[in-house]
C-alpha cells in the first residue's frame, strides 16, 4: 500500500459570532486560571520525571511500521563535499601512469578551463585485507576497513556542478524543492526516539556545503520533516533553551495554554495535521532541552573512545567529534543522521593543488570514520546501522592547471557498510582512465532505492501525495544493487 499525506484536504472555513467568539475565549481562560489553581493546590497530576524516555501523545515521528523485515533501522550518511577523486582514493587506475602525459582520446568537458593531459596519481596505491583492494595512501585507516566496506565504483550523476551535483545526491533531482533522502526516510519510518529530532544534519564547522539547507530540507513535504542542525559544540541547537528567568513550571504552562487554544482550532477545524505537527514540535523542542545536550555530551565516553574516534589530534577532533555524536545519536533512537566533511573553503574541491588538499581532506576523516565503524561494531550496533559514503562527483582523469583536476560527474566511487552488508567487494566498474562509469551504472535513484530497501521500504511504495502525483524520492526510476541487498 502506498503511503500518502492526507494533509490536503479542502478545509471548511469556521466563523464565529461575537458571541461564540467571547464565550471560546472566555471558557480558554478560564481553564487556564482553573489549571492554575489546581497546580497550586498540587491537584494536578505529577509531571513526568523522566521526559527523555515518556512517549509524546499523538507523536507524528512515532515508529511506522515497514513494508518488510528491514536489515537497518538507522543510517549514517557521509558526505565528502566538494567531489573526492575517486581515481586517487578507492578506484585504482595504472592506466593514468602508464599514459600519463597523453591526451585522453574522446572529447571532454571541463567546467573551469586549463584541461591538461592525463594526470597519474601522486599517491600510491596498495592492496589492503583480505579481499587485496586498492587504497591510496592517504586513507591508512580505511586501508584496515576494507573487508567490511562494499565499494561502489560506478556511481555517476547528471551534472558538473556542485549545488545540482549536491542536490541530485541528498534529493535525487538536481533542482531544489525536492525532499531529502533524510526526509523520506523520516517520513516512511518515524523515529525511535520521542525526545530527539527524527534527522540531525551536522556540517561542517568551517561552514555548510554548497546548497546550504535545501540539501536537507523537506521540500514539498511539511517542514517537520526536515533535518535538525546539530552544533558539535555548545548548545546543540540555537535558541533551544527557554529565556533567562523563565521556570520550567511556567514555561509548561504556557505550551499547555498554548496546546490548549491549538486544540480549540482542531476541534472547529478538523483534517488539520499542520497544526497537530506544530503543536507536536512544540512538545519536542521542550523535551530536546533536557535531553539533546545529554545525546552529544561526549564527557562520560572513555579516553580510549575518543582516541579511536581522533579527539586528541586537532586535524581529526572536528570530524571526530561529529562521527562519536552520530554514535550517540543512533545509539538514541535518531533514525537518520547526515555529516558533512569540508564546507565553502575548505572541502575536497581540489582545481588547483589536488596533492595537498586530498591528504589534507583525508587526513581529517580517515581516522574518524574508521574509528566509527570499529566502534559500531564493537557494540554491536553495525548489523543495524547503514553507514554511506560519497560526494557530490568524482574528478577528471586529466589535469588541470597541471596540478589538479576538473569535476567528473561522469564516474565516482561511494561506499555502504552495516547493514549486513557484504564487505570486501567491488561493484561495478569505471573505464581504464576513470572518466566514465561503464559497468553496472549505478545512479543516485539507484543508490536511494537500495538505502530504503535495506531500511525495509519499497522505493515505489514510499510516496507522498504532490500536485496530482504520487512523488517519490527515485520519481519514476532506480534499480536495486543486487550486490548489496543480497
Amino acid at each position: 500500500m502506498s503511503k500518502h499525506d492526507h494533509n490536503h484536504h479542502c478545509r471548511t472555513r469556521t466563523f464565529w459570532s461575537r458571541r461564540d467568539f467571547l464565550f471560546q475565549s472566555g471558557g480558554g481562560i478560564a481553564g487556564i486560571a482553573l489549571a492554575d489553581l489546581l497546580n497550586r493546590q498540587g491537584l494536578l497530576a505529577a509531571a513526568q520525571s523522566d521526559t527523555c524516555e515518556a512517549p509524546i501523545p499523538g507523536n507524528p515521528f512515532a515508529p511506522q511500521p515497514s513494508h518488510f523485515e528491514p536489515r537497518a533501522k538507522a543510517v549514517i550518511s557521509l558526505f565528502m563535499a566538494g567531489g573526492v577523486s575517486h581515481v586517487d582514493s578507492f578506484d585504482y587506475k595504472p592506466a593514468l601512469q602508464d599514459y600519463a602525459g597523453q591526451p585522453l582520446a574522446e572529447s571532454v568537458v571541463v567546467r573551469q578551463g586549463h584541461p591538461g593531459p592525463l594526470m597519474p596519481s601522486p599517491f600510491e596505491f596498495q592492496r589492503h585485507g583480505e579481499s587485496g583492494m586498492y587504497v591510496s595512501e592517504i586513507f591508512p585507516h580505511m586501508a584496515k576497513k576494507v573487508d567490511e566496506v562494499a565499494f561502489i565504483k560506478s556511481l555517476y550523476g547528471r551534472s558538473n556542478d556542485h549545488v545540482q551535483a549536491t542536490y541530485e545526491m541528498q534529493t535525487g533531482q538536481i533542482r531544489m524543492g525536492f525532499p531529502s533522502v533524510g526526509s523520506w526516510v523520516t517520513y516512511g519510518l518515524g523515529s525511535e526516539s520521542s525526545s530527539l529530532p527524527a534527522y540531525v544534519v551536522m556540517a561542517d564547522p568551517r561552514g555548510t556545503p554548497k546548497g546550504g539547507p535545501p540539501i536537507w530540507s523537506a521540500g514539498f513535504m511539511p517542514a517537520m520533516y526536515q533535518g535538525t542542525l546539530f552544533r558539535s559544540a555548545g548548545d546543540p541547537i540555537v535558541d533551544l533553551q527557554p529565556p533567562v528567568g523563565m521556570t520550567e513550571v511556567q514555561q509548561r504552562g504556557r505550551l499547555d495554554a498554548l496546546a490548549s487554544l491549538n486544540q480549540m482550532d482542531i476541534a472547529q477545524n478538523p483534517g488539520n495535521s499542520e497544526l497537530a505537527a506544530l503543536i507536536s514540535s512544540y512538545e519536542l523542542a521542550y523535551r530536546m532541552q533536557g535531553c539533546a545536550p545529554e545525546a552529544i555530551d561526549i564527557s562520560a565516553e572513555s579516553e580510549a573512545t575518543k582516541k579511536l574516534y581522533g579527539l586528541d589530534d586537532p586535524l581529526t577532533e572536528p570530524f571526530g567529534r561529529q562521527c562519536l555524536m552520530a554514535r550517540r545519536l543512533v545509539e538514541r533512537g535518531v533514525r537518520f543522521v547526515q555529516l558533512f566533511s569540508g564546507g565553502q573553503g575548505a572541502d575536497w574541491d581540489a582545481h588547483s593543488n589536488l596533492d595537498e588538499n586530498h591528504r589534507v581532506r583525508a587526513a581529517e576523516m580517515d581516522l574518524p570514520v574508521a574509528g566509527l565503524l570499529t566502534d559500531l561494531k564493537s557494540r554491536g550496533m553495525l548489523d543495524s546501522t547503514l553507514v554511506t559514503w560519497h560526494g557530490e562527483f568524482g574528478r577528471m582523469p586529466i589535469s588541470q592547471r597541471g596540478v589538479g583536476r576538473d569535476h567528473n560527474p561522469g564516474a565516482m566511487t561511494g561506499w555502504m557498510a552495516g547493514a549486513g552488508v557484504q564487505g570486501g567487494q567491488e561493484i561495478g566498474a569505471s573505464d581504464d582512465f576513470g572518466y566514465k562509469a561503464v559497468e553496472q551504472r549505478i545512479s543516485p535513484h539507484d543508490l536511494h532505492a537500495t538505502m530504503l530497501h535495506l531500511l525495509g521500504m519499497d522505493h515505489t511504495q514510499l510516496t507522498y501525495r504532490y500536485n496530482g502525483r504520487d512523488m517519490r524520492l527515485t520519481d519514476v526510476h532506480g534499480t536495486l544493487i543486487p550486490q548489496i541487498v543480497a
